[in-house]
């Protein structure tokens, strides 16, 4: 069995910080077919996107363009299949790779729950700066949600989602399996793709591990000593441009009323299972909520 291994280096989110590599391997096996796989080195899972520019004896026929979520480890791909009148399959192809998934089609509409206790009374703030979010370097455009919160309030999921990052007062880990450079933040990939990013949040009881599914209205940590705000990033990496995009997102503030938050105003929080449950599983809904 022929064998080759392509090491693919990521596309990040900031200067002066390498992404982790995948190793995409293509094997031909006895009759030509050439059988794509890929490992992910990383400890939480990436997107991988393939662009095939030149095929011949062959045919690509996945969904273009062709992005794939890697979960950590090993994880197929797709197969090329030789056309049985010709020689082995011969390609040149494009690779990149991404925090959040590139081709995700959001749903603006879609509500998110405020993040603090049901019954707490907020105010949304302005956010002026996301300062340190990639480092040095500056970001183009971007928006973000604030509230104005005191140290210890508890801190729920806005949404259902995977934690990628926990960073507490100071960034552990190497340094490429950073998501942002912001500390005392948690990051989350969302079902639909996206991330989202709590800052000023901590993890005081360690209760949180990476790829522990979390989900909308499930307390996360508190707000870290000394902070006065909540800040939320909810954000997808683009396929062709190293910007990011920005979402602002509609909160609950009812039941069935949703609507961006207005600074303006004070909102009493509310978690109701309709919306608590969007994203969960009938036996999830059944454990969780107790709705049968």
């Amino acid at each position: 069995m022929n064998k080759f291994i392509i090491l693919i280096i990521s596309i990040f989110l900031f200067e002066g910080i390498s992404a982790q590599s995948i190793e995409v391997q293509a094997d031909y096996n006895s009759i030509g077919d050439c059988i794509f796989s890929a490992y992910n080195n990383s400890k939480t899972p990436m997107y991988l996107n393939i662009d095939f520019a030149d095929l011949e004896n062959t045919t690509f026929n996945e969904t273009l363009p062709y992005v794939k979520k890697l979960d950590p480890g090993f994880n197929s791909l797709f197969t090329l299949e030789r056309d049985l009148d010709a020689d082995i399959p011969r390609f040149n192809y494009e690779m990149k790779s991404f925090r959040s998934d590139p081709t995700s089609i959001i749903n603006l509409d879609f509500p998110y729950l405020i993040p603090f206790g049901p019954g707490t009374k907020v105010k949304a703030k302005e956010v002026k700066s996301i300062a340190g979010f990639r480092g040095s370097k500056e970001l183009k455009s971007w928006v973000a949600v604030g509230f104005y919160a005191k140290a210890g309030d508890k801190v729920y999921a806005s949404r259902q989602g995977t934690i990628v990052e926990i960073a507490g007062k100071t960034k552990g880990d190497n340094p490429q399996n950073w998501y942002n450079t912001w500390n005392n933040s948690i990051t989350l990939l969302q079902a639909d793709g996206t991330l989202i990013c709590y800052r000023n949040v901590v993890d005081k009881n360690k209760n949180l591990k990476l790829n522990q599914k979390i989900y909308a209205g499930e307390l996360m940590g508190e707000i870290a000593p000394s902070a006065t705000d909540l800040k939320i990033l909810i954000y997808q990496n683009s396929l062709g441009s190293t910007d990011l995009r920005f979402i602002i997102p509609m909160f609950c503030v009812g039941e069935n009323e949703n609507e961006i938050v207005n600074i303006a105003k004070e909102y009493v929080v509310v978690h109701p299972n309709s919306v608590r449950g969007l994203e969960m599983t009938k036996k999830e809904k059944r454990k969780i909520l107790g709705i049968k």
